[in-house]
């Protein structure tokens, strides 16, 4: 007997808000985007301003793309997608407005914070602790107010956007806590209570899985929700979304290695990353079959309805991007595409690819289903897709070719075995012509966006002005309902007919899905993250010196880290280019490690001593006078600002309590004036136009870091 049915209503106010979110931060972050990737071929576009740097903009301009525009549109997505699916209202109104008004507040929090240089330079993960208490008070609202629907649901089984959902929930909040562990030594610096090697691993643990998870096993729900609804047909294949999903969030999960290879990383590390990013095209391609075919009897319409479009084009970036990225775990692939703008390519084809597509399909989809009135325009509509289309294929093509001029020039060597282009500059100024061409695509890119704005506030301009009713639509369903919407079930196999049993079980569906993530991290990270011992120790390599440690905070401050890495590969270019070839023991008192992801300018690990103090100080303040040629911008307010030595004798304090053989009686002032006075005479003998109160300034801190990185062991250590 079919059992009564209940009236109730969605809450599409709270996905009003997170889609005009969506709308303002994709443009902030295309905007900034497009700026700094001026700066490349015009340097003097960094204006002389710290806050305005390449260096500082850089990690603005990712936080603003993964965590502002592709975070609130999967909190739109969510949103919408969610009631609809479990014919139910959010659990918690309430909880809705504080996790979209508690994430705008952290995104606001991130466009102070960055520019200003208040970080702790892990990659994606850039924001200092109290930022990071709030992220993770923020998501914990969010999954009580996902899982709180599900329970209270009325369909029985949970369809398989859900089974996404719950994999992106649980497992950010399990990366985001174990990357973010440190201990704070004031309000806005803290150090990792990992170092060197174990911190790069953890790092890229989270990282890649980052990528995993936010932006990519959401969007997958998101795939499965919003195309099947767009082209109105059911999922390609139930018994592929089981596969999908399972292999997925299994093998994914094991893959941050690959982000390490050819580095200190042990060998065995390295290889089971590489083996299962191979492993994960399988169920990556899997996914986007299932999401192509699924558009199988929509060809007709494919043609003139530009949502249909962007969701086609998303999913086969996805399906390049998750093919581009197993490749270039391969070591081989790896050692000529790493560190060059060929990743930038890699990138930025998933980031505006597969989730700007997406993120703009499903956008103009639910216009007129939010605001109940048609789309203003579907010329705009088409003509935002293809000058995106266009602007992302020049971006990711210039990227490549770049790359890969980048990295065969760095390999180039003569009959003789030496080093064809000796000057690291040669390859700068080759990319020139493919940095224009990136800009080019890049404008393009957010001439879409401006279009897309400009649809978005006309609809909603004429929603207002029509009067329409936004009153949160009602429903009627029946409370457990049997069946589960856009799936064709095809087969009865018995795994299949468990598999339907766990969709009506999602506590225990939840906890597998947490299971599944959790293997690869206990059997891959922790054995080499939790013992130092497996790191092998060099008697030589030191804690760094009061004024050294300072150094190496500004240079974290002004992002020096964006530009440069610290890490000499076993290779014969790179060694003949920077020196010996880095070893894992060199970096057990770096908090955080600076292994570095992207080389546009030389690698830094060697660099001390190769060059006098002057000419360290010439090249901070007008690299120009040292290298002609040279795109870095300026930092002069590092000879004008005195340095703050209010926190260093805290920051010994809280490394020593990590670890540093740092002395407790150490004398942190007066071991930082003496060496930054012993700099500052160097430079007076070296013909520097320097005076004694010169030692107060930050300059020599960072001058003093610089000359010690790579001093730690001799040539040919072991």
């Amino acid at each position: 007997m079919n059992a009564p049915l209940e009236s109730f209503r969605y809450d599409d106010g709270i996905v009003r808000k997170f889609v005009l979110a969506t709308v303002f931060w994709g443009f902030v972050g295309m905007l900034v985007g497009v700026f700094i990737a001026s700066q490349l071929p015009f340097p003097a576009l960094n204006f002389g301003i710290p806050w305005l740097t390449f260096s500082r903009l850089r990690p603005l301009h990712t936080n603003a793309v993964i965590f502002a525009f592709a975070g609130n549109t999967i909190f739109a997505g969510i949103y919408y997608s969610t009631q609809r699916l479990l014919k139910a209202r959010m659990f918690s109104d309430a909880l809705s407005l504080v996790h979209f008004w508690g994430w705008q507040l952290i995104i606001v929090c991130a466009a102070v914070m960055l520019p200003l240089g208040i970080t702790v330079s892990k990659e994606y993960a850039e924001l200092e602790w109290p930022v990071d208490i709030a992220i993770a008070g923020v998501w914990v609202i969010f999954t009580i107010n996902l899982l709180g629907t599900i329970v209270r649901r009325r369909e029985k089984h949970i369809y398989v956007a859900i089974w996404f959902y719950i994999a992106t929930v649980v497992t950010i909040a399990m990366l985001h806590i174990v990357n973010s562990l440190a201990l704070p030594v004031s309000l806005f610096k803290s150090y990792s209570v990992f170092a060197g090697v174990q911190d790069g691993l953890v790092q890229w643990w989270y990282g890649h899985n980052a990528v995993a998870f936010f932006l990519t096993t959401p969007f997958l729900g998101l795939m499965y929700y919003f195309v099947p609804k767009a082209a109105e047909r059911p999922v390609y294949s139930y018994r592929l979304s089981i596969v999908h999903f399972w292999a997925l969030v299994f093998l994914y999960i094991w893959a941050g290695p690959h982000h390490l290879l050819n580095t200190v990383l042990p060998d065995w590390a390295e290889t089971l990353g590489t083996v299962f990013s191979i492993m994960l095209i399988a169920p990556s391609w899997g996914g986007m079959i299932n999401g192509l075919l699924t558009l199988r009897g929509a060809w007709d319409r494919l043609r003139s309805d530009p949502v249909l479009k962007f969701f086609a084009v998303g999913v086969t970036f996805y399906g390049m991007s998750t093919f581009e990225g197993p490749m270039m775990s391969l070591k081989s692939v790896n050692a000529l595409t790493h560190y060059t703008d060929y990743t930038i390519g890699h990138v930025h084809g998933g980031a505006l690819g597969w989730n700007g597509f997406i993120a703009f399909g499903m956008i103009y989809y639910l216009l007129p289903k939010l605001w109940r009135v048609p789309v203003h325009s579907i010329k705009l509509m088409a003509a935002h897709f293809w000058i995106s289309t266009v602007g992302i294929v020049l971006y990711i093509t210039s990227m490549w070719v770049a790359g890969i001029a980048q990295g065969l020039m760095w390999r180039a060597l003569t009959a003789e075995g030496m080093l064809k282009y000796p000057d690291f500059m040669e390859t700068v100024t080759k990319l020139h012509p493919f940095y224009h061409t990136r800009l080019i695509g890049g404008l393009l890119y957010l001439t879409g966006v401006l279009l897309m704005i400009y649809n978005v506030w006309r609809t909603v301009a004429a929603s207002r002005l029509a009067q329409a009713d936004l009153s949160d639509p009602s429903c009627r369903a029946a409370a457990l309902e049997q069946k589960t919407p856009a799936v064709d079930h095809e087969g009865k196999s018995v795994w299949q007919r468990r598999h339907r049993w766990l969709e009506g079980a999602p506590a225990a569906f939840t906890a597998l899905t947490l299971v599944a993530v959790a293997v690869g991290g206990i059997v891959e990270y922790v054995p080499l993250a939790a013992f130092k011992s497996n790191i092998p120790a060099i008697a030589s390599v030191k804690p760094y010196t009061p004024l050294e440690l300072e150094g190496r905070d500004i240079y974290i401050r002004e992002g020096c880290y964006n530009c440069h890495s610290q890490m000499v590969r076993p290779f014969r270019d790179e060694v003949l280019r920077y020196g010996e070839h880095s070893k894992p023991g060199e970096f057990v008192y770096d908090r955080p490690f600076q292994f570095g992801s992207k080389r546009t300018g030389p690698d830094l690990h060697r660099v001390g001593g190769k060059y006098p103090h002057f000419w360290h100080l010439r090249h901070m303040s007008d690299p120009k006078s040292t290298s002609s040629e040279s795109i870095m911008p300026a930092y002069p307010w590092l000879e004008q600002r005195d340095l703050d030595t209010s926190l260093t004798q805290k920051k010994l304090s809280v490394l020593r309590r990590m670890g540093a053989p740092y002395a407790p009686e150490v004398n942190a002032a007066g071991e930082l004036q003496s060496q930054a006075q012993s700099i500052v005479g160097e430079l007076q003998k070296q013909g520097a136009p320097v005076a004694a109160e010169t030692a107060r300034k930050e300059i020599i801190a960072l001058i003093a870091y610089l000359q010690r990185l790579g001093t730690d062991i001799k040539r040919g250590m072991q």
